[in-house]
């Protein structure tokens, strides 16, 4: 087994140094353009924009390439945003095997989950996309990791590697309604009891459903469904600054004269 893992290294080595050397060979002009191991250089002439550190960015990149010959089964697409963040794209049934890689691999070592969100695209056939960002205190780097599922297909919980994501997924829930397996305690988190739908699908009405409104008779809140008279789905778009002037006595009136 040791000799496993210091043959594992040693290929690991000889693939890392031969990218570096195509990527060198390449700023000579000595190998064809489109080198899928070595990111483009971005230079800005402008000194107003953030300078990006292309030595960290192919460093990243690389790193995303190690992680997709490692588990080549579940990762289907890596690339770098304009932020320098690393995204790894995963099947569904790979987004767990993905993250406990990514969590407890030693040369990864994400141990913190900053934040988990979904995306909601109804004209998709998996219309909901996962999203996790964590963060390796050890190396410095954070990495996004997307996944995506429909109304049906539950998403396994990350739970068990970082246990803060108890609050993150709930919502995600409360918000899309994408349900997670194996969540220890899968409830609403935002909305109120008894809430029906979720306001962050893109077929959510935006005047929702049910109302709240505090009943002077009945000294308690009542839910009643929501009463919208057509005068106010009137929408003006502009600013208030234009319209709000309309709505006070003499606005056509001329303006005093200073004495």
């Amino acid at each position: 087994m040791p000799r496993l893992c210091a043959m594992q290294s040693t290929l690991l080595k000889r693939r890392l140094h031969s990218s570096i050397r195509l990527c060198e060979e390449s700023d000579q002009g000595d190998v064809q353009i489109g080198n899928p191991f070595c990111l483009e250089p971005i230079e800005y002439e402008s000194r107003t924009f953030r300078k990006h550190d292309n030595v960290r960015r192919q460093r990243l990149y690389e790193f995303g390439l190690y992680v997709a010959a490692c588990m080549p089964k579940f990762v289907q697409k890596i690339q770098m945003q304009h932020t320098d963040e690393l995204e790894i794209l995963c099947a569904p049934e790979g987004f767990h095997p993905v993250l406990s890689f990514l969590r407890l691999h030693q040369h990864a070592c994400f141990e913190t989950c900053s934040a988990a969100t979904a995306v909601d695209v109804p004209s998709r056939e998996f219309r909901f996309e996962v999203i996790y960002c964590i963060l390796s205190l050890r190396f410095g780097e954070r990495v996004r990791v997307k996944s995506y599922t429909d109304e049906l297909t539950p998403v396994e919980s990350a739970y068990d590697l970082w246990t803060g994501v108890n609050w993150f997924e709930r919502e995600i829930y409360d918000m899309f309604g994408i349900i997670f397996r194996n969540h220890p305690d899968l409830r609403r988190i935002l909305t109120d009891y008894g809430f029906q739908g979720h306001p962050l699908r893109k077929d959510f009405p935006i005047t929702g459903y049910i109302e709240v409104r505090y009943d002077d008779e009945l000294k308690k809140l009542v839910y009643e469904p929501v009463e919208y008279a057509q005068e106010m789905r009137q929408y003006q778009l502009e600013s208030p600054w234009n319209y709000m002037k309309n709505f006070h006595e003499g606005y056509n009136n001329p303006k005093p004269i200073k004495k």
